[in-house]
């Protein structure tokens, strides 16, 4: 599986497992909507500015994002490491901001408690069948 494979692959899932690592040391994984936008190795996520994850990131730009898809036989999955970045300059939470997202952030798109997660990918392992290929990205 090439890079753009890996993304295509991505794009098509509606879960992914985001990874951080807490002030001990642990890493801490919670499920989140599909990205809101792919574009080459970046890969866009709203959240809460309040959230856990975000001041994790904020102490630790480290994380890693997992998606995968279960089939009857076959099961595929996208593991990519990489750094988080927490945007909350308003360009970027506009760019990302969908009408339904009023339900979670009562003050809309300038709420202070919106932000967005920007990951950029290093590497990515894919697995199938058994087997693993490591992508650098």
């Amino acid at each position: 599986m090439d890079k753009t494979q890996i993304f295509q692959f991505i794009a098509e899932q509606k879960t992914a497992f985001l990874a951080s690592v807490d002030g001990q040391g642990y890493p801490v994984i919670r499920a989140m909507l599909a990205p809101r936008i792919i574009e080459g190795n970046e890969i866009y996520f709203s959240t809460n500015t309040s959230s856990n994850k975000v001041k994790q990131y904020l102490a630790n730009s480290r994380a890693c994002v997992y998606f995968y898809k279960r089939g009857k036989i076959k099961y595929q999955g996208v593991s990519i490491t990489g750094e988080i970045q927490v945007c909350t300059d308003q360009a970027t939470k506009d760019r990302l901001w969908r009408f339904g997202d009023k339900l979670f952030y009562k003050n809309g798109v300038t709420d202070p408690d919106y932000c967005v997660l920007k990951f950029t990918g290093v590497t990515a392992e894919y697995y199938c069948d058994f087997k693993i290929e490591r992508i650098d990205l």
